[in-house]
């Protein structure tokens, strides 16, 4: 049986949506909320791994556990590594899950299906995906999807990712959820790569684990959580919370 540690990365400076982490929703901050849909999956102790006072801060306010992490990481993942020796620098963790900072109205479920995959010693990641059934976000290149081969029944060991169409032909195109179960070995190794071809031109990190012959397998979930990175899609996280409080 594996021992998780769930961990939050989340930063004050995106893009998009500038100081998106402590957006009022339903009245608590939208890490918040993805902090107690994490703990609502009932995996293992949960954190947030952050940069920013303010977001530590706001977490701790609601009961939640906080860690410091450097300014300058490049990504989540490089943060939840740190987080976790940080942490749990005896390795008492064997699997460190990711959870993106941005899912309000994840479910609980999705986050324990995701380490479903490791009970296999022979994967090195897990993921999750879901079938696309909105045919707009079939030819989307910010909709990312996932490419395997079945295993089992809603399972899939992942061949590719990509922002394109694919594959070609009839049949499912599934939706990736960046939301990863690592190994702690895995995790090491994946952040001590240097960044891939692949992953470079596609702009997803996790092809850099594919081309260094890791394994990645897929958990199939009935419902694709939406990230939040704009007004309109804060909005929407808003309107969902608000109603699920009443």
């Amino acid at each position: 049986m594996s021992d998780p540690l769930v961990l939050i990365p989340a930063r004050m400076a995106a893009t998009r949506l500038p100081g998106k982490p402590l957006a009022e929703i339903a009245g608590a901050p939208m890490i918040v909320h993805v902090w107690r849909r994490a703990c609502e999956a009932g995996i293992g102790p949960v954190a947030v791994a952050t940069d920013a006072p303010e977001i530590a801060a706001a977490v701790e306010a609601a009961g939640g556990r906080a860690v410091m992490t450097r300014a300058d990481h490049a990504s989540g993942s490089d943060r939840i590594a740190e987080a976790a020796d940080l942490l749990d620098p005896q390795g008492h963790h064997d699997v460190v899950v990711n959870v993106q900072g941005d899912f309000p109205t994840i479910d609980p479920r999705a986050i324990a299906a995701a380490i479903l995959p490791l009970a296999d010693p022979a994967v090195d990641i897990a993921t999750l995906a879901g079938e696309i059934v909105e045919a707009s976000e079939r030819e989307d290149p910010n909709v990312v999807k996932a490419i395997g081969s079945p295993i089992s029944a809603g399972r899939m060991r992942a061949l590719y990712f990509t922002r394109a169409t694919a594959p070609w032909g009839e049949g499912p195109l599934w939706h990736h959820v960046g939301l990863y179960a690592y190994r702690r070995a895995a995790l090491a190794r994946f952040v001590a790569l240097p960044p891939s071809p692949l992953e470079i031109r596609e702009r997803l990190e996790q092809l850099r684990a594919l081309e260094a012959g890791m394994r990645i397998d897929v958990t199939v979930i009935d419902h694709v959580p939406f990230g939040v990175d704009t007004p309109d899609t804060l909005a929407r996280a808003r309107a969902i919370l608000e109603r699920d409080a009443r």
